[in-house]
């Protein structure tokens, strides 16, 4: 069987999927090399360095990541929306810990036409329009994002981790948070909470 022609897309989408098998922390060129079935220098004719890979990487989560919040919560507001976009975040997380690990250490820019920074928009794009059914004003935005991500992270990364060992359930203890996000998403709505 002839070997597929690798291309730059084909080499990163390979070390995504690898990385998600053996952790982002174990990316190495020899063993996307390996992987690919060529010889490790055969890869930079397509990535200049693993740094400029694992960049690339995080490029191709970001992406995936926003798609996936995205669809979960198209149609839905509110506390569906709050609902659907953190499942969709835990599930990404559960299923691509790798690519998601990438995403977070190697997602800085490092120019201003860095296709990393269109990803990232979309990433935030999708969390806000996660939070429009609440209704919340420009200042309290911001921190109602990073809230969610802060919060959300945690858990999905923790879990991926395997950091959850003891009963009840993980899922009832997502849910349970979910829930308590999303009361007090709803407290800041009314006013009951104060916004700064």
């Amino acid at each position: 069987m002839p070997r597929a022609r690798l291309t730059p897309l084909s080499v990163t989408e390979a070390a995504a999927a690898l990385i998600d098998e053996i952790g982002f922390e174990n990316l190495s060129m020899g063993l996307v090399a390996e992987r690919l079935g060529v010889k490790t220098p055969a890869l930079y004719k397509h990535v200049t360095s693993q740094a400029d890979l694992a960049h690339r990487i995080a490029v191709l989560a970001m992406a995936e990541f926003a798609d996936a919040i995205r669809d979960a919560i198209q149609g839905r507001a509110g506390s569906e929306a709050l609902a659907a976009g953190a499942q969709a975040m835990r599930t990404y997380v559960r299923e691509h810990p790798g690519r998601y690990a990438a995403g977070d250490a190697a997602s800085r820019a490092t120019g201003p036409d860095d296709p990393i920074i269109p990803a990232v928009e979309r990433v935030v794009a999708s969390w806000a329009a996660m939070l429009r059914g609440y209704h919340l004003d420009s200042r309290q935005e911001i921190h109602a994002l990073r809230m969610l991500r802060s919060a959300l992270h945690g858990f999905s990364t923790l879990e991926a981790a395997g950091g959850f060992q003891y009963a009840p359930s993980v899922d009832d203890s997502f849910t349970w948070m979910v829930n308590f996000l999303d009361r007090g998403l709803r407290d800041i709505t009314t006013g009951s909470a104060p916004a700064s």
